[in-house]
């Protein structure tokens, strides 16, 4: 990896999830926000130091973030920030959570790293670089049928588009393995080649921008709902390159 966005990335994701992780496993209290989702002092101390880091070495660039909004929004180059997503995971000791970090230029994603301190894994990205797990290089599977593939979701109830779930029954049907406890470990497995489809029904930029680049420069296809090629479309297709297609009609058509 070079000397470059995807070396901050890295560096950035890792200061905020060791700090979630000396959390982890401990009694916490937890909030509820505004949206209903849940919330700790780990989620926020991870963010607060986040933001600490970019402001030393960015003093000029935009952040978002989940826990605490927009900094600077008309900035030419913006970092977003999760800090821990899979909360619900966390809360639950559960160690499918990871911290996302992503650094944008308008709606282009120059890189993005997703951190797993929980177990131990790290896949980071950046666009036109390539994509790389632990530090070497990695990739999507080769998987070329749904009846030979593994998917992965975050929650297969699809809660706030019901039909949606309907469309994933049909997949989950005819594929050969179908699992839940999705967030951002799924998009792990998937460019790693250990799964071969991840579905969300709705995410923020937060929970998308850094798995943008991770996934298409593992050589997949990162698309929203509609097929557009995005981070910011509000929900996620994610596949291998062999089974886009496929998949795609599967659950659109359904929906």
């Amino acid at each position: 990896m070079s000397d470059s966005y995807l070396e901050a990335v890295v560096e950035l994701a890792r200061v905020a999830g060791d700090f979630a992780m000396s959390h982890y496993g401990r009694t916490l209290t937890v909030d509820v926000k505004h949206d209903g989702s849940p919330v700790t002092i780990a989620d926020r101390g991870a963010e607060e130091r986040a933001r600490a880091w970019i402001e030393k070495r960015f003093p000029d660039d935009g952040i978002l973030g989940e826990e605490f909004g927009d900094v600077r929004p008309t900035a030419r180059r913006r970092w977003i920030l999760d800090p821990i997503d899979g909360t619900k995971s966390f809360i639950r000791r559960v160690p499918l959570w990871g911290t996302l970090v992503a650094v944008t230029e308008g709606e282009s994603v120059l890189a993005g790293c997703a951190y797993f301190p929980a177990v131990a894994e790290t896949v980071a990205a950046a666009a036109g670089e390539g994509c790389f797990w632990n530090g070497t290089r990695c990739s999507v599977s080769s998987t070329a049928t749904i009846a030979e593939a593994t998917i992965v979701t975050t929650d297969e109830r699809f809660e706030e588009r019901p039909e949606r779930a309907r469309a994933w029954r049909r997949l989950a049907s005819q594929a050969s393995v179908s699992r839940t406890w999705g967030d951002c470990y799924g998009y792990l497995l998937l460019a790693t080649g250990r799964a071969d489809v991840m579905v969300d029904d709705v995410v923020a930029p937060w929970d998308a921008a850094a798995l943008y680049p991770i996934v298409t420069e593992a050589g997949g296809s990162f698309t929203d709902w509609s097929g557009s090629a995005t981070a910011f479309g509000g929900d996620i297709i994610a596949t291998n390159s062999a089974l886009a297609k496929p998949v795609r009609n599967i659950l659109i058509e359904a929906s």
